[in-house]
């Protein structure tokens, strides 16, 4: 049986000639079903640009990405944006929510684009707010939300469309030592309750050491694969809870 993901001598670069510069430089990394990964290595690593390309946000240079054995890249550029809205989750450092829309209106956006009909979306963004603890919270907008209740309601749009693969891009890197363990503890509770494959970028070690392998890049290559214990992510998701 194939991976979920599977990355095969991926390369990533940009500009050419003399101002071209070697980002990724044959990385070779599997994420099985229910994984859950953290990436992490110093500033320009490479680490956030093979999130990106993994969640095809941007494509490779070279190499391949298979999903569930597809050659995504294979794909032109709206059916990849499509397999994109309903395969993979995003949630990212800064939540890049509309700041005119509410809450409730942000979550059921992925959905709108889908083609989902606008009850159906509403139920649904309604369920996952109150998920995350934000049933309160619904009709406001970014703005009047907290960084933290910002970041919540990110991570519910990220799942409206139940993907199979959530990336997440420094996910508390902006936010404050308390805030960053609600945040952690909610990622966790959410990847024991469905099983999602869960890839993080993060600097921070204690974040890391609760997933169930870390890999460490330097200067665009994996410099070290270490798997943790097992069971270290589902006691992490009790520990904490969002308030």
């Amino acid at each position: 049986m194939s991976s979920l993901l599977a990355v095969s001598n991926l390369f990533k670069s940009y500009g050419s000639g003399s101002a071209k510069v070697d980002v990724l430089k044959g990385i070779d990394l599997t994420i099985e079903a229910g994984d859950t990964v953290a990436l992490v290595g110093p500033s320009g690593a490479g680490k956030s640009t093979l999130l990106h390309v993994m969640g095809t946000i941007d494509r490779p240079s070279s190499g391949s990405v298979l999903f569930d054995g597809q050659d995504i890249f294979a794909l032109s550029d709206q059916p990849l944006a499509a397999f994109r809205n309903r395969s993979i989750g995003f949630v990212f450092q800064f939540h890049h929510l509309l700041p005119e829309f509410t809450a409730l209106e942000n979550v059921m956006m992925p959905l709108l684009i889908g083609g989902e009909k606008k009850s159906q979306a509403e139920g649904r963004a309604r369920e996952l707010l109150s998920d995350v603890g934000l049933s309160h919270r619904i009709t406001h907008r970014p703005g009047e939300l907290s960084g933290g209740e910002q970041q919540r309601v990110a991570i519910a749009r990220a799942l409206v469309r139940s993907p199979r693969l959530l990336l997440a891009d420094e996910p508390t890197g902006n936010l404050d030592r308390r805030t960053s363990e609600e945040v952690h503890a909610l990622l966790y509770s959410i990847q024991q309750s469905t099983g999602i494959s869960l890839v993080i970028v993060t600097h921070n070690e204690q974040l890391a050491a609760g997933m169930g392998r870390t890999i460490r890049f330097l200067d665009g290559k994996i410099a070290e694969r270490t798997l943790d214990q097992p069971d270290q992510a589902a006691e992490a998701s009790t520990q904490g809870c969002i308030s």
